[in-house]
């Protein structure tokens, strides 16, 4: 049976991408912070998919936390899916540096770290994939949300090339607005953020295009073919305007 490592798996995309997997066949490790939600969808997949949940209750942002995840990430994994993050106000000169500090951290640091220990394991064995959860926001000049998206797509691109030939695939999935609660812990409602509905994607749907571009060993994927050519016309548009564009929504 293959295993799968997911982070932020209590709910929106982390808990879409553990029951996916789940339904080809991936015993499943779930990585979050809230033990009631994992112990939800840990049984919730184990009932309908009768695979193996196994649940991690980790802070990556606590030392002995990230150290305990990384070692079970270094004891073997066939998918490693870093999906764990927050978002910030696009105020920067207001945020609190602190909260900074752990939005980088937890966005690059945490996945980096992973990374590295799931890594010498799939290529001893010569098969594996990592998936990082990014954003199409890596792609615009988008306040420090889409700088720490664009560190994950910019590796991901690198590590797909070195490691691609040795049998380890990694890919930057990069969603735009999707229906999860990500919006609502930054005290926002989807559909009152100036954001069109024709805008907003469905997690199911992220995911499965995700996967399928992972199964493909692309290095990035962005799902919907709207955002495709939004990310294509934003290299070509002047910064001001993809700033001003890009401004809408969180």
């Amino acid at each position: 049976m293959a295993t799968a490592l997911i982070t932020g798996a209590s709910s929106g995309l982390g808990a879409e991408f553990a029951r996916q997997l789940a339904a080809r066949g991936s015993d499943v490790v779930l990585v979050g912070r809230d033990r009631r939600a994992l112990d939800e969808v840990a049984a919730d997949i184990a009932d309908r998919y009768g695979v193996r949940t196994d649940v991690v209750v980790a802070d990556l942002l606590d030392d002995e936390a990230i150290a305990a995840v990384e070692a079970r990430a270094a004891r073997g994994l066939d998918v490693l899916v870093n999906n764990a993050g927050f978002g910030l106000d696009l105020a920067f000169e207001t945020n609190p540096v602190d909260a900074e500090v752990r939005h980088l951290r937890l966005h690059v640091e945490a996945a980096m770290r992973l990374m590295h220990a799931a890594l010498p394991a799939m290529l001893e064995r010569g098969s594996g994939r990592m998936v990082n959860v990014a954003s199409v926001a890596g792609f615009v000049p988008r306040g420090t949300y889409g700088a720490v998206k664009g560190w994950l797509i910019s590796f991901s691109r690198w590590a797909n090339v070195v490691y691609g030939p040795r049998g380890v695939t990694v890919t930057a999935v990069c969603p735009g607005f999707v229906h999860t609660n990500f919006h609502e812990r930054l005290g926002l409602a989807p559909g009152h953020e100036g954001v069109a509905p024709g805008m907003w994607l469905d997690a199911a749907t992220v995911v499965r295009e995700g996967l399928r571009d992972a199964a493909r060993g692309r290095a990035v994927s962005v799902p919907s073919t709207r955002y495709k050519f939004l990310v294509r016309a934003a290299r070509l548009l002047p910064d001001t305007l993809v700033v001003r564009a890009a401004s809408r929504g969180r």
